[in-house]
């Protein structure tokens, strides 16, 4: 049987954990994390929990150990796990900016190390995440990952690590372009003299009903958008202001960028300083 130790059950660990539950019967799941809250909502979807990584006996052997901790204590954390390379653990991070050669050299040589980039909507089982591993990780354990995250949505490794941080700027940040999106189609609902609560309701159920117009449809987003961008019509007055100058894919763009940046940032950050946490139970990776 697989055994899965997952480190932190933060926001992203609850997630990850509902789909396991129901699309996994049979795994066993083991938690840790010293918030007991967090350890009670872990037993109750059916995994073993511990506050520390002491309590957490040889006997378990785990398959795969899974970090969902913030980046800026992962150094810490990771060290108290280390013992599990010598049974032969598999260490998967879902850490922003740290590379699989970070976590190399602070493990005994040899260990299998995946690093993923899963993104919000692994909470409601329709999330995006991509990983890649390294030479010793064995085909029976990347299919065990490609399992769990695909429980909770779509997953796909890839074998260049230099797609990881592009990866982390286009699915693993971009709920929140899309959070930001309603926000502005609500706002230009209101100043249209829409009500408040039914302008936030159509922005939803417009992104909602796209997103899955374009997930079920053989079409490209391009495609689509020109079926509902009649000559002349009123999608297309709003899509020329949209496009003119290629604002928008110019903006979406540079914000990408900053983000792809950003996680190149914190693993020189974290190469050169070493962040203790003021909260000792922050161990959520979902977000950064």
């Amino acid at each position: 049987m697989n055994s899965v130790l997952l480190v932190g059950c933060g926001n992203m660990g609850v997630a990850m954990l509902q789909g396991w539950k129901n699309g996994l019967p049979g795994l066993s799941i083991h938690v840790v994390d010293p918030n007991p809250a967090f350890r009670e909502v872990a037993c109750d979807l059916g995994a073993d929990a511990n506050a520390v990584a002491e309590e957490v006996g040889e006997d378990i052997a785990p398959t795969l150990i899974i970090f969902a901790v913030k980046p800026q204590i992962m150094a810490d954390v990771l060290a108290e796990y280390a013992r599990f390379a010598f049974c032969g653990a598999t260490f998967l991070t879902l850490a922003a900016g740290l590379t699989l050669d970070w976590f190399a050299r602070r493990l005994p040589n040899g260990t299998p190390i995946i690093r993923c980039v899963p993104n919000l909507p692994i909470a409601v089982r329709a999330g995006a995440t991509v990983g890649i591993a390294n030479a010793y990780v064995k085909e029976p354990v990347r299919n065990l990952c490609a399992a769990l995250f695909e429980s909770n949505g779509v997953f796909e490794f890839v074998d260049d690590e230099t797609l990881i941080d592009p990866v982390v700027a286009l699915s693993g940040s971009g709920p929140a372009y899309v959070f930001h999106l309603i926000e502005a189609l609500k706002e230009g609902g209101k100043n249209l003299r829409l009500p408040s609560d039914l302008a936030e309701r159509l922005a939803v159920w417009t992104v909602y009903g796209a997103g899955l117009q374009a997930m079920q449809s053989d079409l490209t987003a391009a495609e689509l958008r020109r079926q509902v961008s009649s000559p002349k019509g009123t999608t297309l007055a709003a899509l020329e202001v949209m496009r003119k100058d290629d604002r928008m894919v110019s903006l979406v763009s540079r914000a990408m960028e900053a983000a792809a940046d950003r996680s190149r940032e914190i693993a020189r950050e974290l190469e050169v300083r070493r962040i203790v946490p003021s909260d000792p139970s922050a161990t959520d990776a979902s977000a950064d």
